[in-house]
């Protein structure tokens, strides 16, 4: 699949705007476009979730982590494990979920 960047599909979660870019039938790549102030209450979902840090400052928290994240970072977070993330600095991060999030598409 490709997917130019004015195809890409603008959605919003918890106060988030993000776009959903390239999804197969296995994994999603979305980029996530925070403000400073954004925060994400723990949730979890049946996805495991990895990131890299483009640009921001971020605090997540999951499990017994809880971590400052700056640009060049990433991470992954198991799937079904409540966790939370809060924007210190806006910025843009790429996740990628697998399997896809039914609830982005």
């Amino acid at each position: 699949m490709i997917l130019k960047s004015k195809d890409s599909k603008h959605r919003e979660f918890k106060g988030v705007n993000f776009e959903v870019l390239a999804t197969g039938d296995k994994s999603m790549v979305t980029k996530m476009n925070y403000k400073k102030g954004d925060k994400v209450p723990f949730h979890a979902h049946p996805n495991e979730q990895s990131g890299y840090v483009i640009s921001g400052e971020y605090i997540i928290q999951y499990g017994q982590i809880a971590d400052r994240l700056k640009p060049g970072d990433s991470y992954c977070i198991p799937e079904n494990i409540e966790h939370s993330w809060e924007v210190v600095k806006g910025g843009e991060v790429i996740d990628i979920f697998t399997p896809p999030r039914l609830d982005y598409v």
